[in-house]
C-alpha cells in the first residue's frame, strides 16, 4: 500500500473512528486530530475516540474532535500506534487500518500502512490529507506541527531527517503557528515540573564510564513535588542531558507495582532491542516497556540487559 491507496482507502469509508495510545504523546493526538479534521473536509463523518489520558496542553486540539456517546464506528483507525496492547484505555475492538512509523509496529491491524523510515507519523498524515484534500488548513497545519516537532525534540534528536525539515516547511507554508507551538510545548512549565526536575536531576545514576546514564521518577518524588501526570512530558529527555552518556534510561514508578521505562540512545546501541528484552519495543534510539518491580530492581534489570546487548 502506498500513500495513494491508504488514502484511497480511508475515502471508500463512512463513520470512522481513530484511536490513539495510552500515555498519548504529541504525536498520536495530533495525528488523530489532524486526520479527522482532513477526513470530515472530504466528505466522511469520523470522529477522535476520548482519550483521557490526554494532557491540558493536547485537550484542546482534540476535544472538538471526539465522538459522541452512541457513535457506532463502520471503520477504525489507528494513529501512532505500535502494538494492540498500547491502545488507549476504554478502547475495544478490532483495527480496520493501522497508520503508523514504527519500525516494531506488529502488524495487528487487517491492513497496515508503516512508513518506519519517518521522524514522526504527523509527516504521514500530513501526506494523507494532502492526497485527500490537495491542502492543509492553518488548525491542521499547526496541529501537525506540534506532532513532528514533539517526536524529534523540536528537531534535536537523532531521527531529525531532511524530511523532517521538509514537512516542516510545508506546514509552515500552510499556516502553523510554530510560535505558539514551541512556547507552549518546549519553553514554559509548571513549577511542579521545575521541583520534580531538581529530584530527578539527583536521581541519575551512570554506569560503563559515564556512558549509560539512568534516572528513576518515584512516586514519592512525584508528591514532593507536587507533581500530577500534565506535568510529565518528555521526562525521558532529561537522563540524557550530560554530554558523555549514550544510552540515557529513564525509569518511572506506577501505582499497580510496575515501572514505565523509557529508552533512548545513539548509533552503538538499539533501544528497541533493550525494550524488546522486556515485551516492548519503538525506534533504534528511542523505545520503551513496562516491567514490573521497584524502580532500584528496574534500574538494575536495564542496566544489565544494555551492558549484555552493548558489546
Amino acid at each position: 500500500m502506498d500513500y495513494k491507496e491508504c488514502a484511497k482507502r480511508l475515502l471508500t469509508h463512512e463513520d470512522i473512528l481513530i484511536v490513539t495510545h495510552k500515555n498519548p504523546d504529541g504525536d498520536t493526538a495530533s495525528c488523530a486530530a489532524a486526520l479527522c479534521s482532513g477526513l470530515r473536509r472530504a466528505g466522511r463523518r469520523a470522529y477522535m475516540f476520548p482519550n483521557p489520558q490526554l494532557s491540558r496542553k493536547l485537550r484542546p486540539y482534540c476535544e472538538k474532535h471526539f465522538a459522541p456517546e452512541g457513535f457506532k464506528a463502520k471503520y477504525i483507525v489507528s494513529v501512532d500506534v505500535a502494538d494492540a496492547k498500547l491502545f488507549c484505555q476504554g478502547f475495544e475492538g478490532k483495527v480496520d487500518l493501522c497508520i503508523d512509523h514504527h519500525p516494531s509496529n506488529t502488524h495487528f491491524a487487517k491492513e497496515s500502512f508503516v512508513q518506519g523510515e519517518r521522524a514522526s507519523c504527523a509527516e504521514i498524515v500530513m501526506e494523507l490529507i494532502l492526497m485527500m484534500n490537495a491542502d492543509l488548513t492553518p488548525e491542521e497545519a499547526t496541529v501537525l506541527y506540534i506532532g513532528l516537532s514533539t517526536d524529534t525534540g523540536c528537531f534535536q534528536y537523532a531521527n531529525t531527517d531532511a524530511a523532517a525539515f521538509s514537512a516542516a516547511a510545508e506546514l509552515l507554508r500552510a499556516g502553523a503557528d510554530n510560535t505558539t507551538v514551541n512556547t507552549i510545548f518546549f519553553r514554559k512549565v509548571s513549577a511542579a515540573r521545575i521541583r520534580l526536575e531538581s529530584m530527578i536531576y539527583d536521581s541519575i545514576r551512570f554506569y560503563r564510564d559515564g556512558t549509560i546514564a539512568v534516572a528513576v521518577v518515584t512516586l514519592k518524588m512525584l508528591r514532593e513535588a507536587g507533581a500530577v501526570e500534565d506535568d510529565l512530558d518528555d521526562l525521558a529527555a532529561l537522563a540524557g542531558r550530560c554530554e558523555t552518556s549514550r544510552v540515557n534510561i529513564t525509569v518511572r514508578e506506577k501505582e499497580d507495582g510496575t515501572c514505565r521505562v523509557s529508552v533512548r540512545s545513539f548509533q552503538e546501541v538499539n533501544s528497541s532491542d533493550i525494550c524488546a528484552v522486556f515485551g516492548g519495543g519503538g525506534h533504534a534510539m528511542a523505545a520503551g516497556c513496562t516491567v514490573p518491580g521497584s524502580p532500584e530492581h528496574v534500574r538494575d534489570l536495564l542496566v544489565g540487559v544494555t551492558e549484555e546487548i552493548w558489546k
